[in-house]
């Protein structure tokens, strides 16, 4: 089975307050040098067999018409999670 990892994130012009409340608890726990926080949603799809072009395709359909709100969210990744892993674990 493979893995999908979608991420949505509030359109830029959108009021954040969960990122500003993050935002502003930083520096009182000592965590200096953050400028800014943006709080979005991630979605672990599951998939039976690899994950292929074609599943990546479908994946960002269903993010772009189900789980994002197209009026104050973009999908910024829809990515192979297995991919992302390995990528990760090289660098």
């Amino acid at each position: 089975m493979g893995r999908v990892l979608v991420q949505v994130m509030p359109k830029p012009e959108i009021l954040d307050p969960q990122g500003k409340a993050v935002a502003a608890a930083l520096p009182r726990l000592g965590l200096t040098g953050f400028v800014d926080v943006r709080q979005g949603k991630r979605f672990e799809l599951v998939v039976e067999g690899p994950v292929t072009d074609e599943v990546l395709a479908q994946a960002r359909r269903a993010a772009e018409q189900l789980l994002a709100n197209p009026v104050i969210e973009d999908v910024v990744a829809v990515v192979d999670a297995d991919a992302e892993v390995t990528a990760g674990a090289s660098a």
